[in-house]
């Protein structure tokens, strides 16, 4: 008998829960109907529709600043992020595609955070290493190649101020993380997840939202 409580997400049911969340607008929509249109195979790297105003619920909370994603795609997320931002707010995105981030500037232009926006190419941990070490970071979206995500978790910490928010998509794995035998990204998440929860300078909760998030705090 299972032990928990949460409900099967049905189509239906998922209908009616993006019905009860805030609304895409059209930029967003346009955006993430263009990447299922072109991006067909790797569309699936987008986040969920229901991430989006979840993510920017939790920029909006702690009043965060300065964020800093790694793992553009075609800029969903960080759109999504930027416009919960001030004006005068920061957000620094990582990716390593021209072709997939050129669909992200576009929306961004277009939803006018263009100017919130720094988009940096090239391998994740060289933009975090070169970094300000001290903490300065209020919020941080994890959504890239999960063999990295242990490396990234430990340059991102000590740059998060008191309070700060590291966000970790995909931490389920589809289910993979509860494979004994697990090899590949589901190893790679599974010894992330264990990271996390033993790490004494955060405390953090999974949730299973879309494919599991899991929220850290910096104490």
């Amino acid at each position: 008998m299972s032990m928990g409580k949460s409900t099967t997400v049905t189509d239906e049911l998922y209908a009616y829960m993006l019905a009860h969340n805030p609304p895409l607008d059209a930029v967003q929509r346009e955006l993430v109907e263009t990447t299922h249109r072109q991006l067909p195979e790797q569309a699936r790297m987008q986040s969920a529709a229901e991430q989006g105003p979840l993510l920017a619920f939790l920029v909006r909370l702690i009043g965060a600043r300065h964020i800093v994603e790694i793992g553009t795609f075609t800029g969903f997320s960080a759109l999504s992020m930027a416009q919960a931002l001030p004006a005068d707010g920061r957000l620094i995105t990582c990716d390593v595609s021209q072709e997939w981030t050129a669909y992200a500037r576009e929306a961004w232009a277009k939803a006018g955070v263009a100017d919130r926006v720094e988009l940096r190419i090239g391998p994740a941990l060289d933009t975090l290493r070169a970094m300000p070490a001290e903490p300065h970071i209020d919020f941080a979206y994890v959504d890239a190649d999960k063999e990295n995500y242990v490396p990234y978790w430990e340059e991102l910490v000590p740059r998060m101020r008191q309070g700060g928010v590291i966000a970790a998509d995909n931490v389920f794995w589809g289910g993979g993380v509860t494979d004994q035998d697990a090899t590949g990204a589901a190893a790679a998440i599974k010894e992330f997840n264990d990271r996390v929860t033993a790490d004494a300078r955060m405390e953090s909760v999974m949730i299973p939202v879309a494919d599991g998030m899991t929220l850290s705090r910096k104490r």
